[in-house]
């Protein structure tokens, strides 16, 4: 969504189909990039010339779409799908020079007289979230993801040979392995906020950062190097509501990559590449609101500020969490970052200040004067999910625990990393799954939750291409086992 700055304040612009066929022949567009996302989170694009574009395209789309070739959609004898481009998110692509071309996010509908919303579009099952949030008498909710990701100036992948070798090489000249490296560079565990010239890669985000912001008019707050080596990075984009957001975390992805291999490298979405180093996470941001009233704050709760509303959200979290890891963490390496010593959140327990736990509230300021930041911040995603159906989920989750008046339980201060098991147990914290294939189980027994907006088909085949991923990994040996093993 477009926006603009007025006496200091930030304005979303809404652009109409009026403003977009205008903008076409202002901007002299040559070509319009459909773009949409799969069910697994795969964006796709299709291409069009401008000049055959027509206003009534926005209302009823265009069948350029053969579902059966998309993973997760349809089947060959129901293939044909209509995509429908929303004109709010109209944006240029600076980096196609030569044919000036837009883009524009579209819904899929079914095709047919009845042209209807397609039941495994993530970005409808999304819209339905937003209008289930509305249903249970809420005005929206906000959500700020924080996306953390990898830029490698190599990433060389052997994969041609899967029955007597596979491998993988990451260069990176900011690496303590680094053979040709600038002097300067980064160890393990040790990337937070360095200055430059140990962070190489602050001319990289602020190109990211100003093709985000003035092009596709998603707002930044910061941008900095992470935790671990090898060109980690994270830039903040502002809170929005619930479509908006995973909108802009797709379009994100889309952008740092394509900057990326712009300067000739190659940026990651991979929550865990690098062997005993942090993962990527995507942290996420909540709140529900009543018109102009964040009705996650209360100032009588001496802990954290938060009223019972967001305890009883955050308890359906909680009480979801196994299930809610199958989509929030969807690939068999999401299992490889939620381990105990990286930062990672692994146990199911909330804090203020406690980042071993997956929900925590920011206590960065108090009073009624910072109502409006208080939150709750959901820190088991990471950056291989699914914005729209992660968002989906977690709202579903929240919204269960808030009508079963479900609850957070006591939060725990303690650094859980360091108690013992035993201790853990007293205090009744569970860890959350430790593969995708129990995460996926724990799907299958625990769905009901997402009924109100998750179609039935769409979480059999989530479970289906979990299981199936596991499986693929789980049939080739692991390298490091040649270490342990090859000698037996």
């Amino acid at each position: 969504m477009p926006y603009r700055i007025i006496e200091g304040k930030i304005e979303q612009q809404h652009f109409s189909t009026d403003d977009v066929m205008d903008k076409l022949e202002k901007d002299d567009i040559k070509f319009i990039d459909l773009q949409f996302t799969g069910l697994y989170g795969k964006f796709h694009h299709i291409t069009i010339s401008a000049n055959m574009f027509k206003k009534t395209d926005f209302e009823n789309g265009l069948p350029k779409v053969d579902g059966s070739s998309i993973r997760g959609f349809t089947e060959i004898h129901e293939s044909d799908l209509i995509v429908r481009p929303d004109p709010s998110t109209y944006a240029i692509i600076p980096w196609i020079e030569k044919y000036k071309t837009c883009r524009l996010i579209c819904d899929i509908l079914r095709g047919g007289s009845n042209r209807i919303q397609f039941l495994r579009d993530p970005r409808g099952i999304a819209k339905k979230a937003e209008k289930y949030v509305n249903e249970n008498g809420y005005s929206l909710s906000y959500w700020g993801p924080e996306v953390e990701f990898f830029v490698f100036d190599k990433l060389l992948v052997n994969t041609l040979t899967p029955y007597h070798g596979q491998s993988y090489e990451i260069i990176s000249k900011e690496s303590p392995w680094a053979s040709d490296g600038f002097g300067y560079t980064i160890n393990l565990k040790e990337g937070y906020l360095p200055s430059a010239p140990g962070d190489s890669l602050i001319g990289f985000r602020n190109e990211c950062v100003d093709i985000l912001s003035n092009n596709f008019g998603i707002a930044c707050d910061a941008h900095h190097h992470e935790v671990a080596t090898a060109g980690q990075c994270e830039i903040d984009i502002r809170y929005d509501t619930l479509v908006n957001a995973a909108d802009s975390v797709q379009s994100y992805k889309f952008i740092v990559k394509n900057v990326a291999r712009k300067h000739n490298m190659i940026a990651t979405m991979m929550p865990k590449p690098i062997a005993l180093d942090n993962g990527s996470g995507l942290h996420v941001n909540i709140s529900l609101w009543n018109d102009n009233t964040n009705l996650f704050f209360d100032q009588n709760d001496e802990y954290a500020e938060i009223s019972e509303l967001a305890r009883y959200f955050c308890g359906g979290i909680l009480e979801h969490s196994f299930a809610l890891a199958a989509i929030v963490a969807p690939t068999t390496n999401s299992y490889r970052r939620l381990v105990p010593g990286y930062e990672a959140p692994v146990y199911v327990a909330w804090s203020t200040g406690n980042r071993s736990a997956i929900i925590r509230i920011p206590g960065h300021f108090r009073g009624e004067k910072f109502a409006y930041m208080k939150r709750i911040e959901f820190r088991a995603p990471d950056p291989s999910c699914n914005p729209y159906l992660a968002f989906s989920c977690i709202v579903a989750a929240g919204l269960d625990g808030i009508k079963k008046k479900t609850s957070i339980g006591d939060p725990i201060d303690e650094d859980i990393f360091k108690m013992t098991s035993k201790r853990r147990r007293q205090l009744g914290i569970k860890q959350l799954p430790t593969s995708l294939l129990e995460a996926s189980e724990a799907l299958d027994s625990d769905r009901e939750f997402l009924k109100p907006v998750f179609d039935g088909s769409v979480i059999e085949r989530l479970i289906e291409h979990s299981t199936n991923e596991y499986r693929e990994v789980t049939l080739r040996p692991h390298p490091h086992e040649f270490s342990l093993y090859a000698d037996v």
